[in-house]
């Protein structure tokens, strides 16, 4: 399988494919990344068919990408678009590449820096048909027990579930994140991280995320380094602009988007949480005090 776009979620990719004994073949911008030197390469070695080629990369360049490829592969070859892409386009880019006899499947990817050991959870759409195709791939990454891989439904449907999953992780985080400033903000509370801790067992809100935020924690007990500030990837507005058209209330979600746009008035302290968390399960670049304004870490 071709692979384009080798950051932090497809490099890992690539290396998990590998150790299940995929042969793939990926290319990247970045020479020092990729294992050819063109797209045009990358597919000239792809040698059986039908010849499937995996596309991580930023929404902006997903249109660009599929052109490229569209006119170096042929009748009966797969296109999956793995990225954050917006499910509105999935529909009549699979339309367009149907025009010339390739298959499109959309697929949504979850995991971060953890799925090349932990596996990834993937929400795809498109046809039955195109997915057998590509299984072998889709069971490679996916994690080890009974769940973590969805037929969603047709073209778009994959990206739609993966807006709505992102949606979700934004109001999660916020509540932890208020929860976290609130009993530091309490005088008589001393133990506000081992608090935390102590619900990763036995508690109703346990959860993969909290135990992410404990690890966060233990880094930097009051996340003094960071500032408040925390970016928004687009699947938050995108979800909250599908609750407007469909006539869904998402008070929540809505809530926590609003509260990241508030996060770059001022240093929030929940903000600090918030950008702690995705720190830890997305290597996301995070901001620490001292850093000029616009500037990052990606420690």
């Amino acid at each position: 399988m071709g692979l384009v776009g080798l950051g932090r979620m497809g490099g890992n990719m690539r290396a998990r494919l590998r150790r299940a004994g995929h042969t793939i073949v990926g290319y990247d911008l970045d020479p020092g990344l990729s294992d050819a030197e063109s797209l045009a390469a990358m597919v000239e070695r792809l040698d059986r068919g039908p010849r499937v080629v995996w596309v991580m990369v930023p929404d902006r360049v997903v249109g660009a990408v599929v052109e490229d490829l569209a006119a170096l592969l042929t009748d009966g070859d797969v296109i999956v678009d793995g990225g954050n892409s917006q499910w509105t386009h999935d529909g009549p880019r699979a339309e367009k590449l149907a025009r010339v006899g390739i298959e499109y499947l959309d697929c949504g990817v979850s995991g971060g820096v953890w799925g090349i050991t932990e596996g990834y959870a993937l929400m795809v759409g498109g046809d039955a048909r195109t997915i057998a195709k590509v299984q072998p791939i889709l069971d490679a990454l996916t994690p080890s027990g009974e769940f973590g891989f969805v037929h969603a439904g047709g073209h778009g449907a994959g990206h739609f579930a993966k807006m709505v999953h992102n949606g979700i992780e934004y109001a999660i985080m916020q509540s932890y994140a208020e929860g976290w400033e609130l009993l530091e903000a309490a005088g008589h509370v001393t133990s506000v991280r081992e608090i935390f801790t102590s619900w990763r067992e036995g508690s109703v809100i346990r959860s993969w995320l909290l135990d992410l935020a404990v690890a966060a924690l233990n880094e930097d007990e009051h996340l003094e380094r960071l500032q408040g500030y925390a970016e928004d990837s687009g699947e938050g507005r995108w979800a909250v602009q599908a609750g407007l058209d469909l006539a869904v209330p998402v008070p929540a979600i809505s809530g926590a988007l609003f509260a990241r746009f508030a996060s770059r008035q001022e240093n929030s302290p929940a903000m600090r949480m918030i950008s702690a968390m995705r720190h830890q399960f997305g290597g996301h670049p995070i901001r620490e005090v001292g850093d000029r304004h616009g500037e990052s870490s990606a420690k």
